[in-house]
């Protein structure tokens, strides 16, 4: 009796065995990961300032393509490696469906401030978590962030995590659940993503959002997302500026700002959150 083409004689068949797979292995909670394990040790490399690539990324198949991922280091020009105040380290996350080039937009303001960035290439088109179980990303922000440390010597109290849109709301979920080592928080244009697991630490968060966004209306920010932060013991800061769904010349120079000058003891208490349209960052 004939039952039909083997998976030798039917490529469509084995496609589809390997796809059925690989979706089983993606939904093994085994693999599921949202912790971000990683502690800062003396640099062992002489770095260069300026921007390079990680080399530490794959070819991976993203939106019926294959798409190189990786990221992203800049040092400013006037890092000092032998200086012994140690400098902060934003780790930025692009928008769905963008890059770690779209983090150029902060490098003059980094330079500015003297803040080094670290902008990783998500796992697919966008962080896991949001269209995909946690796992590939926190493990990729593990290996960019040691990368980093051999590089830089980084202050353990200013590792920030930020983003963009979709990296904004990755950045407010895995940022809580790993407060511990992400002290601060930068969400520009936020839309709602719930921590993966138990909450860590009490990192402070600056919420910002542009006026003229027409992907994510600033009002929820300003109205829901910043007030329900504060209420939950965040010690939040609310800036809204002139601009749609960017990050804005005025927006990188408020967000580096902020980074250099948060410190213990001079957090803004979060019964002074400012949710005003006009609300920014104290000078």
């Amino acid at each position: 009796m004939k039952w039909g083409p083997t998976l030798k004689q039917s490529p469509v068949a084995a496609c589809a065995l390997v796809l059925v797979g690989l979706l089983t292995a993606a939904c093994d909670p085994a693999d599921v990961k949202y912790t971000v394990e990683f502690q800062p040790a003396a640099p062992t490399t002489e770095p260069q300032p300026g921007t390079s690539e990680l080399q530490l990324g794959a070819t991976l198949f993203i939106n019926r393509g294959f798409q190189w991922r990786d990221g992203l280091l800049h040092i400013p020009p006037g890092y000092n490696p032998s200086a012994a105040q140690p400098t902060p380290l934003l780790v930025w996350l692009h928008g769905g469906g963008g890059s770690a080039r779209d983090a150029k937009a902060l490098f003059p303001a980094a330079d500015e401030f003297g803040v080094v960035v670290l902008a990783p290439d998500s796992r697919h088109n966008t962080w896991d978590g949001i269209d995909s179980p946690f796992g590939p990303d926190p493990r990729f922000l593990e290996t960019a962030l040691r990368y980093t440390a051999q590089r830089v010597n980084i202050d353990p109290e200013r590792i920030v995590l930020g983003g963009l849109s979709d990296g904004a709301s990755y950045a407010l979920a895995i940022g809580r659940s790993n407060g511990e080592l992400f002290k601060h928080i930068v969400a520009v244009a936020p839309w709602r993503l719930k921590p993966p697991g138990p909450i860590q630490g009490q990192p402070r968060i600056l919420v910002a959002h542009g006026r003229d966004d027409n992907v994510y209306p600033e009002w929820h920010s300003r109205r829901f997302l910043a007030p329900g932060l504060s209420e939950a013991g965040y010690d939040v800061t609310y800036y809204a500026f002139d601009g749609p769904h960017k990050v804005t010349e005025a927006a990188a120079d408020t967000i580096m700002r902020w980074i250099t000058e948060s410190r213990p003891g001079r957090s803004q208490p979060a019964a002074e959150l400012d949710v005003s349209p006009g609300a920014a960052v104290p000078r």
